[in-house]
Formats: C-alpha cells, sequence, structure tokens
C-alpha cells in the first residue's frame, strides 16, 4: 500500500486517539485548524483578495471533510476496537466494504467539488502548492504525534 493511501488511515486513527485524551475534540481542531492557516499562509503565498476567498471555500470544505470521516467511519472504527471483527460474519464485513467504499467516494467527489471551486479564484499551480502543503502539514502532524508519544 503506498503512502499517499496509507495517509487518510493514519489521519483517521491519529483523530480518533484523540477521544481518549483530556482535550475535547473541538479544542484539538481547533488547534490543529490554527496551526494549519498559519503553515497554508505561509506555503501558498496568498494575496489578501485570495485568502479572503480561499478561507471561506477551505474551512467548508474542511469542515464536511472531517465530518464524513469521523460520523460515517465511527461505527467502523468503534466494531473494530471491541474485539467483534474476528467475529462478523461475510455478509457483515460485505456491508462494511461498501460503507468504506461509498465513504471513500464521497470524499473524493468532495475534493474533485473543491478543486472546481477553488479554480475560480486560484492559479492551478497554487491548487497544487495546496495539495503538497496539505501533505506536508500532515506528515508534519503525524510526525509530532509520534515523538509526543515516545516522550511519555
Amino acid at each position: 500500500m503506498n503512502f499517499k493511501k496509507l495517509l487518510p488511515l493514519l489521519l483517521l486513527f491519529v483523530s480518533v486517539s484523540f477521544y481518549a485524551q483530556g482535550e475535547s475534540m473541538q479544542e484539538k481542531k481547533e488547534k490543529i485548524k490554527t496551526l494549519k492557516v498559519a503553515f497554508f499562509t505561509t506555503e501558498l503565498d496568498l494575496t489578501t483578495n485570495e485568502a479572503e476567498k480561499f478561507w471561506a471555500i477551505y474551512n467548508t470544505f474542511d469542515d464536511k471533510q472531517f465530518e464524513l470521516r469521523h460520523q460515517k467511519m465511527r461505527a467502523f472504527m468503534k466494531r473494530m476496537s471491541d474485539g467483534s471483527l474476528d467475529k462478523i460474519t461475510e455478509k457483515e464485513a460485505n456491508n462494511f466494504l461498501v460503507q468504506m467504499e461509498d465513504t471513500e467516494e464521497e470524499l473524493f467527489l468532495l475534493r474533485k467539488k473543491f478543486t472546481q471551486n477553488l479554480k475560480k479564484i486560484l492559479p492551478s499551480i497554487k491548487i497544487i502548492k495546496l495539495r503538497k502543503a496539505e501533505e506536508d502539514f500532515n506528515r508534519k502532524l503525524l510526525h509530532q504525534y509520534r515523538n509526543k508519544g515516545h516522550n511519555k
């Protein structure tokens, strides 16, 4: 499995682990959002006009993406963590696969629409830089999370 396919799963597991820690999910989400704004602002070098339009579109996209990943996958994650995964029937496993595929397709369509909306306000090079900045940010976040775990 290549890293690009593994990254969303890793992010899902990292975000689910946030539930088990002291701060509320909303507080952690806001911290990450603040870090993301700073990182993207530096990486994309947006003009004031671009930034105003970009953040409105990006925040809507990011919220919908978060909602899809967490609400749709919550049942699957619960099933994986409660030990009953080894006891499910082939039919139940097939239903889970269909749910996962549907969620992945919804995420793909959401990303596609997001990119189409960005094309109206940003040059293509900045959209490509955004994709790279997202990957770099997620990699840094995951690295920071791993290092925090080793320091306990």
